[in-house]
């Protein structure tokens, strides 16, 4: 494994960084403080992303993306993770992959528009009842003829006010195991606007301001056949195949916040005078910057070798459980420390600390939380030797 970018690399890492700067930056305490992400600002910096080469820069080169590996996708991930959340996730919108997983029909109606920025999609597993364990979702759809009637509802469905569409997962069946009866999962494709389909305002959020969620629910929402994202009953293939490399990107974000919060510690500690010398000078300041370089390093090297790994097709799910589980936690940590060695005013919303601080909390929680990706890890350990 080499551990050096290539000049492509050091571009895409150079290009976005200055654009997230320049585009991004100046527009984050505006959202810090009011919680909204006005339409116009997004369509504004959105067509500034389009013109800069980086607008769904995860899609392959077929279908209008960049066409990125693993590993460089994951560096201009880190680059956008520097900035406030609502700002490059909406204006840098990035599509799910799963879109991919859709037939020609399908990805002509909402995979390209979602390219084209004349749309977003959203994805609906989490219910109120069942947010890791997806098999105890009672959003159910059944078969009426040539269509399917879905009801339910789901929350904690992110930017589900701007999205065009959700893909929605429901219990469409069930199957008897050795284990006792199991739900089949079927995905589909629900236009806004569909009868029986409603978007309601979500919660209010610690993390990430702008960036909403909402609560979808379907009272007898009728969608065609037609609008079935892969296999009747197979909807966690479609999921396991497409949503994996999800934690890398979670992963990649939390790098890149972690690392400004790491520039801000160092710049103060070097500038900021106590007693006579720089604080950076006291071991109790110093230590904590060796501390926060050596374990954002390690999240670093985990992340990027699980994108090389992806790339050559030996990834595992071990692999991409320790990179998220990884810099989530080492995001959290980093923040706190740039906090603590910044005093008060680490506090204060003068500085981009108090806003990553908040943030971290969310990672380790959301794309699997921190318990079930150790869970993931000592079940990967233990099968091994027949555990």
């Amino acid at each position: 494994m080499d551990f050096g970018l290539t000049e492509e690399q050091r571009m895409i890492v150079d290009t976005t960084r200055a654009f997230v700067e320049a585009e991004l930056y100046p527009h984050e305490q505006m959202v810090e403080r009011t919680g909204v992400l006005p339409l116009e600002l997004i369509r504004e910096i959105q067509q500034k992303a389009m013109a800069a080469g980086l607008y769904a820069a995860n899609m392959p080169v077929e279908v209008g993306g960049a066409g990125l590996d693993t590993l460089s996708w994951l560096l201009y991930e880190k680059e956008l993770g520097r900035a406030n959340y609502a700002l490059h996730w909406t204006c840098v919108a990035r599509p799910s992959n799963i879109l991919l997983a859709g037939n020609a029909d399908q990805r002509e109606r909402y995979l390209m528009p979602c390219i084209r920025g004349e749309t977003w999609d959203c994805l609906a597993m989490t219910e109120p009842g069942a947010g890791s364990d997806l098999r105890g979702m009672k959003a159910s759809a059944r078969q009426d003829g040539g269509d399917w009637v879905l009801n339910g509802t789901k929350h904690f469905i992110s930017h589900a006010d701007l999205a065009g569409f959700a893909i929605v997962f429901m219990a469409s069946g069930e199957e008897q195991t050795p284990r006792g009866p199991k739900k089949l999962i079927t995905a589909f494709f629900v236009d806004k606007g569909t009868p029986g389909f409603t978007v309601r305002e979500g919660y209010r959020n610690v993390s990430h301001r702008g960036y909403t969620n909402a609560v979808l629910e379907f009272d007898d929402c009728r969608v065609p056949a037609a609008n079935v994202l892969g296999e009747v009953h197979k909807g966690f293939d479609v999921a396991n195949s497409w949503l994996g490399a999800t934690r890398l990107q979670v992963a990649s974000t939390c790098l890149g916040r972690a690392e400004r919060a790491l520039g801000h510690a160092i710049s103060y500690a070097a500038e900021r005078k106590q007693f006579g010398q720089a604080i950076g000078k006291f071991q109790g300041v110093s230590f904590k910057l060796a501390d926060m370089a050596m374990e954002l390093k390690a999240a670093e090297l985990l992340t990027r070798e699980a994108a090389w790994k992806y790339d050559q097709g030996t990834v595992t799910e071990s692999d991409m459980s320790m990179a998220k589980l990884k810099a989530t936690e080492v995001l959290a940590m980093v923040a706190d420390e740039a906090i603590q060695i910044h005093g008060g005013m680490g506090l204060m919303d003068e500085l981009p600390l108090e806003r990553i601080w908040r943030d971290s909390r969310v990672e380790r929680i959301w794309e699997g939380t921190s318990e079930i990706q150790r869970h993931i890890i000592s079940r990967e350990l233990l099968r091994a030797v027949g555990g």
